[in-house]
């Protein structure tokens, strides 16, 4: 994990997200090493075609979900500074990244949270040339309501720390884990109101290089999908003692509001 995975740690957080011109690297949340830039579901199992159609794959190597019909939820660390960006390709509507029924949207704008420096605010927004209106959007949650319980985490990162990305989405159950329990095995780095952690205290199943910026997500009172949390950072891939650490989503759901308007909805 370390702080990107997710793409890579803390200590790396000024790599996570290079700019040359137009061209965005992102460094994945759950490694720490500068050099891992790409996260996976661990532990999990393959998800069906049209089982989360709100998935979104991101060519720099990340995750995200569709918060709208022309915009995409991912982590700060996957993206850039605020402002024109057409460097990005997002692949929606499949779960197998070849098929041929992909759908595929160029970008034109990125907005990244105010302030992120690496450490608390993971969250950006994309968003697309083109709005996508044939797939269902994921709602986010704007109240702690939903922060607990068991939790499932989606995304084409790998599969062992360390490991390739996929082809083939994947998914995975994983546990709340407390702040202050998270805290204990983190050594105080977690930022209580602004991330959420969730994994097993055995390891075994967690996201991983390449599932930055995807969702955490869980049922509402109504079954329907919510958005709790953004893939963020973690040490190692589902390793003992080591959650994977996400944005808390409920936090920053005015912020993200306020900025999907002024981008357009």
């Amino acid at each position: 994990m370390v702080r990107w995975r997710r793409l890579i740690g803390r200590l790396a957080a000024a790599l996570v997200a290079v700019t040359a011109g137009s061209f965005v690297l992102a460094v994945p949340a759950h490694a720490k090493p500068a050099s891992d830039v790409t996260p996976y579901v661990v532990g999990g199992t393959l998800a069906a075609q049209g089982e989360f159609p709100f998935m979104v794959r991101l060519s720099m190597g990340c995750g995200g979900a569709l918060y709208s019909p022309r915009l995409v939820l991912t982590a700060a660390h996957c993206v850039g500074r605020t402002g024109t960006n057409t460097s990005i390709t997002a692949t929606l509507g499949v779960v197998d990244l070849q098929s041929s029924s992909r759908i595929q949207v160029r970008s034109n704008y990125v907005y990244r949270a105010p302030g992120y420096n690496g450490s608390g605010k993971d969250w950006a927004l994309i968003r697309l040339a083109t709005p996508v209106t044939t797939l269902p959007t994921l709602k986010i949650a704007t109240s702690t309501a939903y922060d607990n319980g068991t939790f499932t985490v989606a995304g084409w990162g790998a599969t062992r720390e360390g490991g390739a990305q996929q082809r083939y989405l994947r998914k995975a159950t994983v546990p709340f884990v407390s702040d202050a329990t998270c805290n204990s095995y983190y050594g105080g780095q977690i930022i209580a109101n602004e991330e959420i952690c969730a994994g097993y205290a055995s390891g075994g199943v967690d996201t991983c290089q390449g599932d930055s910026g995807g969702p955490m997500f869980r049922r509402d009172a109504n079954n329907a999908w919510i958005q709790v949390g953004i893939t963020s950072w973690g040490n190692g891939c589902a390793r003992p003692n080591y959650p994977g650490v996400y944005t808390q989503v409920s936090t920053f759901a005015s912020a993200i509001a306020s900025a999907a308007a002024s981008l357009g909805g």
